[in-house]
């Protein structure tokens, strides 16, 4: 089977009707938003699909809680090296087929895993579900990195960041609601199904980058600096060799690595807070389950506000400077930390509204250190740039599991947030000297200086 459909769609000559590029810009920034938004929501309907079902799988086959968590951790690290790669992989290919076919494929195996009852062949569905997940956020990526300008970038990526948020929303009420009625395997078949129709709407609806359709580039469009000027005089698709992406742009750019491993911190703190809040609410606190668990809601409430805040702040205040909004959250998140932990017991309002801070602490920087990661690179490298960042942010996932419980069972919950402060002030000591420091002048890269002569300069 032929793979040519993945390749990047051929150049078209720039249109020159002004009126006809504004109207077209609007319409494609438009749909393009709303399908990757939509599409990567259902991303989530088969990625968390069983961890819905895990109970009732477990009741149904026996599998011990153990066993259950192996598949879990399967996915994660399946999905965290995959994203590298696929990152390489999307960007040297059309963003329209390649999200589509990845959602396509991960329903595909969420059916093949409900017709199964093996462990084995659990982790193997499973294991590969997780690898085409990665197939996902490097697309959308890749499409807000070439429709959107740098000055305003920052909000629209964390609108479609918010896209998880309502996958994470509805795919319990869904999953649950078919495990109920009409057992486990239905909680894998529906959202399967769901998203399975959604590959094919993606197609319908999403585009490669803006010069495919005869639309200048995003920065010609908005009159900002251009990153390099062969985009925007070639007539088919400039593409990077996977060498010059892997080794000019991303593994061996400093700012890369920097991202990345604040990466790693911020989702150590994320993935624990998540995972570990229901637990000291209850133990801590003396809240119960049902109280306990309203914690976890306010954290993702305050992470929805905060992501977009993030965003919309970098491109406001910092004029697309990503690094000083990372470094205010982080600050932010120390002292909103400090506070949790000394708050006295039977405060219900101010844990929960302190909850929801270190939501918006850590999922604004969260998102738009991705974003940060891919404008330090030719935007031809971006998807593999974020790829690279996340890659290492599921490898700090990783540490908030065994290792952050064996540390609450060995120090309690003084051990915990000993770590979670540690893990927030790494992430704004190794961020505080990049605060002034402008992704346009740190690629490699040729630009054009927007005078009124419009003279080209090397940058």
């Amino acid at each position: 089977m032929s793979l040519d459909f993945l390749k990047p769609a051929p150049y078209q000559p720039v249109m020159n009707d002004e009126a006809k590029i504004k109207a077209d810009y609007r319409y494609w920034r438009m749909r393009i938003c709303y399908s990757i938004f939509l599409g990567y929501a259902f991303f989530y309907f088969t990625r968390k699909s069983f961890t819905f079902a895990m109970p009732y799988i477990g009741a149904d086959l026996g599998f011990s809680k153990s066993e259950l968590g192996m598949l879990g951790s399967i996915l994660y690290l399946s999905y965290g090296v995959s994203k590298f790669i696929s990152g390489v992989m999307s960007d040297r290919s059309n963003p329209r087929y390649f999200m589509a076919v990845g959602l396509i494929i991960t329903g595909i195996l969420n059916i093949l895993f409900g017709l199964s009852s093996s462990l084995w062949m659990f982790a193997i569905f499973w294991g590969l579900n997780g690898w085409f997940q990665a197939w996902g956020w490097p697309a959308c990526c890749k499409q807000l990195n070439y429709w959107f300008a740098q000055s305003e970038r920052g909000l629209w990526y964390s609108i479609c960041s918010t896209s998880h948020n309502l996958g994470g929303a509805l795919i319990p009420i869904i999953a649950v609601f078919c495990a109920i009625q009409f057992g486990w395997r239905f909680a894998m078949f529906i959202p399967a199904v769901c998203s399975i129709l959604m590959g094919f709407v993606l197609m319908n609806r999403l585009r490669d980058v803006p010069r495919t359709l005869g639309l200048p580039t995003v920065e010609e469009y908005r009159n900002e600096p251009l990153q390099n000027i062969e985009e925007c005089k070639a007539t088919k698709h400039p593409l990077l060799s996977v060498r010059e992406i892997l080794f000019n742009q991303v593994l061996n750019n400093k700012y890369v690595w920097i991202f990345s491993l604040s990466y790693f911190f911020i989702y150590v703190v994320r993935t624990a807070i998540n995972d570990w809040t229901f637990f000291y609410l209850t133990e801590a606190k003396n809240m119960d389950d049902l109280l306990a668990s309203s914690g976890v809601f306010w954290f993702e409430v305050g992470g929805f506000i905060g992501m977009i805040a993030a965003g919309w702040g970098s491109d406001y205040f910092w004029k697309g400077n990503r690094v000083p909004a990372m470094v205010v959250c982080a600050l932010g998140l120390i002292f909103s930390l400090l506070a949790l932990k000394y708050v006295p017991a039977n405060h219900v309002v101010l844990d929960m509204t302190l909850l929801a801070l270190i939501g918006g602490f850590v999922f604004g920087p969260q998102m738009i250190v991705g974003l940060a990661a891919a404008e330090f690179v030719d935007k031809r490298a971006a998807a593999t740039s974020n790829g690279f960042a996340g890659t290492l942010g599921y490898f700090g996932a990783a540490v908030a599991g065994y290792p952050v419980g064996k540390m609450i069972e060995v120090w309690g919950w003084h051990g915990f947030f000993t770590a979670m402060l540690l893990s927030s002030a790494v992430i704004f000591i190794i961020l505080l000297p990049l605060w002034s420091t402008n992704s346009n002048a740190r690629r490699p890269q040729t630009q054009i200086d927007w005078s009124s002569k419009r003279t080209l300069e090397k940058a």
